[in-house]
């Protein structure tokens, strides 16, 4: 695979969000020909993950990365190494290199692993095809829900509400005045006449006050006041449908009886 080294240096120091990034320690082998032996060691990098490009840095504010991984045909699994937290990527290619990282922690080495596992194409196309499963699941049971019949109860209600002769007729509210009835206002009947009742009838007027005493006196021989002619009238008249109108006129009974009895009182009667 062949890369513009000035296209991947940009790309990687560029302002794009990195998908993850931190301290690593990665290993370093070194093969001493005249000792025969292989020297171990660790360099502490920065490390910039970008989509399926891992870079490494000498430092955190370096320019230039000094390596790239592509992590495409590759796995992601701890290994066993002398230092603690360490992990590996390994190709599937016989004799590629694996690089073996080491974590500061327990925490930062689960989180790599995590986001290095998910940054290769091929990981995303199994994603993308797992998507689209759902997706299309979801369309089929949509449209089942929609050939289903629907329920007989909403049904039912669609037509009593598209059907007029099915709804409830709303009564004529009662004409109120002063928080009552008024018995000689309703139905449109001019003067306060009587309206018929629901048995086919005709409403009463209220009852008369009782009678009042005759003007030749009580037992006692006391003087009864006299009486206007239009307190002995009926209210069931046009001018007495107003309910304050009924509660004078029945008032003057009680007011005439009260005044009878503090002249009593005056004079010195029970």
């Amino acid at each position: 695979m062949k890369l513009n080294e000035r296209s991947v240096a940009h790309y990687a120091t560029c302002d794009s969000p990195a998908d993850h990034a931190g301290f690593l320690r990665k290993r370093v082998e070194r093969h001493h020909h005249h000792a025969h032996h292989h020297a171990t060691s660790y360099q502490r990098r920065w490390f910039v993950l970008k989509g399926n490009l891992l870079f490494y840095f000498e430092e955190r504010e370096s320019r230039e990365p000094l390596g790239l991984v592509v992590l495409e045909g590759c796995t992601v699994e701890l290994c066993e190494a002398a230092e603690e937290f360490a992990f590996a990527i390994r190709f599937d290619d016989a004799g590629a290199r694996a690089y073996v990282l080491v974590a500061d922690g327990q925490a930062a080495m689960e989180a790599w692993v995590k986001a290095l596992s998910r940054a290769s194409f091929d990981y995303m196309r199994l994603v993308v095809r797992e998507l689209e499963k759902q997706l299309e699941e979801a369309c089929k049971s949509l449209a089942a829900c929609r050939k289903s019949p629907r329920r007989s109860s909403s049904s039912s209600r669609k037509r009593h509400l598209s059907n007029p002769a099915l709804l409830p007729v709303p009564e004529k509210p009662a004409v109120l005045e002063n928080g009552y009835s008024t018995w000689g206002s309703g139905g449109g009947v001019p003067g306060g006449a009587a309206c018929p009742d629901r048995d086919g009838g005709h409403a009463k007027p209220p009852p008369l006050p009782p009678r009042w005493r005759s003007a030749a006196g009580s037992t006692t021989g006391s003087p009864v006041p006299s009486l206007s002619p239009t307190m002995l009238e009926s209210p069931v008249t046009p001018e007495m449908a107003c309910f304050s109108k009924l509660h004078s006129w029945y008032g003057q009974e009680i007011a005439a009886l009260r005044r009878e009895w503090q002249e009593r009182q005056k004079r010195g009667h029970p």
